[in-house]
Parts: structure tokens; sequence; C-alpha cells
């Protein structure tokens, strides 16, 4: 007899299912129908993505993995608070979750090093994946993560949970009607140079007493990124802006935006053929990008909130009748001939709900996410490829078929990191 999770693992088209097959009936969910799900990395982000699943209820949390003892008694205990009841399993081993045959599901919220190759890892074990973004720390991670996913046949939602915003969602109707009229011009706002300057620091913070391994497993916390001695700064958030760790602002919110930019303009399957720096590391900043048909993408650092005000994460389409302009504010700013087509839109911190609940109704559904490991990879060396620009202090040209920068071969031979052994892609 098929089960459910047999189903779950081994279809990713639309399909009918009978109800009898999924345990489907009248009333409260049965245990057997929720889709169950495993945390790995579950921080002060990761918490707030968790905090809207265990809501879901047609999802349940069973399994933390974190290389910190303190991170996984906090989220058991969450986890248990909710479900009145102990049955949150902890781990160190992400290998550990990931071989429960009772989990369909991980929820990935690392530090960026990690989200490739654990989703990747995921996938092979045979779970769909929610990973928090930046994606990928490369060009050649982003084209691995969208492969895998596809030779897997397994579901991925990335956390540009903005794509399941109604505002966002708005602004992408305005255009696909032609009220914006012909596409001239995409902005995406990257992470403002005061909080993540463009280019990352390449130095190291002096090294600290490492705690014992069963309170902070260093070398797994360190993973595929070069080892380094330990510091209490870096477990606690502070790894951002080092280049080992992080992609700098471009990437930080890039990720974001630069999707925006893509899923409104229907470029999931492409990226922009040249990509011009602007600007200096203590900003402001930009990097103009045009697409092969012409259209205008600009990464612009425009502070926190946008110069529009519009809230963090904005994006901008512009079109030859019209333009729009939204973020994370909700409120929409546009031209005077579009304003009377404008409509109140539920809160965009509704999004990132929408977007679990997205994911979940995709597993049960075995239909495509918004969010998908394609899309992000797309989206993701778009931004890797702007990021590079910007270190190479030139202009650069890429070729969207090949893969590769036409003028410049150190720029290709950075579209890959070395990951520390045995970690690998």
């Amino acid at each position: 007899m098929t089960t459910r999770r047999q189903i779950l693992q081994s279809a990713v088209a639309p399909m009918i299912v009978p109800s009898l097959v999924l345990g489907q009936r009248a009333g409260a969910i049965a245990p057997s129908d929720k889709i169950t799900f495993g945390g790995i990395g579950i921080g002060s982000r990761g918490a707030h993505v968790l905090s809207k699943l265990l809501n879901v209820e047609q999802a349940r949390f069973v399994a933390i993995c974190d290389v910190r003892n303190s991170r996984r008694e906090t989220i058991k205990s969450t986890v248990d608070q909710k479900y009145g009841d102990h049955g949150c399993q902890m781990y160190s081993d992400q290998y550990e979750l990931l071989a429960r045959q009772d989990i369909d599901a991980v929820l990935i919220a690392t530090g960026d090093r990690w989200h490739t190759p654990l989703s990747i890892i995921a996938a092979q074990h045979g779970k769909d994946v929610y990973c928090e973004k930046p994606c990928s720390m490369s060009i050649e991670e982003s084209w691995a993560l969208g492969a895998a996913f596809r030779r897997y046949n397994r579901l991925y939602q990335a956390g540009c949970q903005r794509r399941n915003g109604a505002n966002f969602q708005l602004c992408k109707e305005l255009l696909k009607s032609g009220a914006l009229g012909k596409l001239q011009a995409l902005y995406a706002n990257v992470g403002p140079s005061v909080n993540w300057p463009p280019l990352p620091s390449r130095d190291w913070l002096a090294a600290e007493e490492l705690p014992p391994k069963q309170v902070l497993d260093w070398d797994r916390w360190l993973g595929p990124a070069p080892w380094r001695p330990y510091h209490s700064s870096y477990v606690t958030g502070g790894w951002r802006n080092f280049y080992d760790f992080h992609g700098g602002g471009i990437l930080e919110w890039g990720s974001h935006t630069v999707d925006l930019c893509h899923w409104a303009a229907d470029y999931d399957d492409t990226q922009p053929v040249e990509y011009e720096p602007v600007g200096t590391n203590v900003g402001p900043y930009q990097v103009n990008c045009r697409y092969a048909n012409g259209v205008k993408l600009v990464m612009r650092d425009n502070a926190w909130d946008g110069a529009l005000k519009t809230g963090s994460c904005s994006f901008r389409i512009e079109g030859d009748k019209g333009w729009v302009e939204t973020g994370d504010a909700t409120r929409i700013e546009c031209s005077d001939n579009i304003r009377p087509l404008l409509r109140p839109t539920e809160s965009a911190a509704l999004a990132l709900e929408n977007h679990v609940k997205e994911l979940v109704r995709c597993i049960k559904t075995r239909q495509a996410t918004s969010a998908s490991a394609s899309a992000a990879a797309n989206s993701h060396v778009t931004c890797h490829a702007a990021f590079i620009a910007y270190q190479r202090g030139k202009t650069l040209t890429w070729d969207t078929t090949k893969h590769e920068f036409t003028n410049d071969e150190i720029a290709n031979r950075m579209r890959s990191r070395a990951l520390r052994e045995p970690w690998r892609v």
C-alpha cells in the first residue's frame, strides 16, 4: 500500500491523490496527515520563521539540530510549550536528523555558508526545504542548488517571502496588466552600506578560548568556510561583514530585492549581461546592470527605508507609462496616473506567514513553490555577478548561456569559492 510519505518523496509534478490514500477526513487533521518538519540552525531569524510554521495546522515540527546546545534547548522549549508535550528531539549532527524517515521537510536558517551545502544534503535525503537567504555563497553554488533540486525531485522554498506579500503582488500586477507600459527599469534596494558595506572585511578577530564541544561545535559551525580561530562574536551574529561568511550588502538584501525584480518581470530564468559598479565602500553605492533586452536593473544603496520611505527591502518598477515602488512599510508610491489603480492591501508583515503556508500547501499537493531553487539560482547569480564586479572595480559583461564573464578571467575564477574539506556541493 502506498503511504502518504512515499507519495511525497516520489512526486513533484501536480497530481490528484485519492483522499483515502492521504488519510484525509472531515474535522481535525490527523497527525499522519501533517507535514513534519525538522529545523537546522535556528537562531533569531529562524525562530521568527518557526513561529509562523508552528501556527500552521497542517504542519508539525518534531526536531531541532544546532551546533549550539543553548539554541537546541531554546527551540525545544519553544516547540514543546507550543504543542504541550516533550516531543521535539534535539540533535547536534544534521545527518542524524536527516536520517529520520518521519521528517518530510527541513527549515534551514544557519549562517549563509551552510545554506547551499545543507539544502543539497537535505534533498539527497529526500527532504523538501525552506532555506533562509542568501541561498548561496557563489555563482557555482547557485547553479548547484538549482540542479540538485531538479535532480532529486524535491521542493525548495527560498526565504524570499515578499513574493507572497500583497503590496508587492499588486506592483507586479500593475506591470503585467500593462498599466505601467513597456518595462524600462527595475530598482533593487541593496543592503545599506552603514550596516553592510559592499566589500566585507577579510580580517580575523583575535582568538578566544574555545568552549567545550558539547556547548558549541566550532568545527561544525565553520562547516565549509575556511578555518579561523574561535571568537564569541561570530556565533552571536557577528559573522556578517566578514568575507568568508558573507556577501556584503549586495547579497544581504539583493537576494530579496533582485529576487522581487526578477519575479515581477518574469525574469526568473535569466540574468543581466552587464554590471557596472559605482560608488565607494562607505556608500552610497550602486551597480548598474542591463539585461539582453535592454531593460535596466539598478542595485542601489538607498538607506534603510529607501528614498521614498517605503520601508526596508524596497523595489521599484519603471515602465514608459508609469512607475510603482513599495517595501516593508506596505505603502505603495507611484506616478500620478497609477494612483487611481491602487487598492488597500494586507500588511507586508503577513508575507512570511503566507510564504510558509504556501510551502506546506505545495508539499501536500506537490505543486511548485513560488520561490523555487531555480528562481533563487538566477537571482543569486545576478547578485554574485554584481558583487564580483564591485570587487573587481570594473564593468563586467556576462554570457547567460556559457555562464561566464566575457571580459575578465580573474572574475571567472571568482565564480566559485573553495570549500573546506570534507564539504562540497
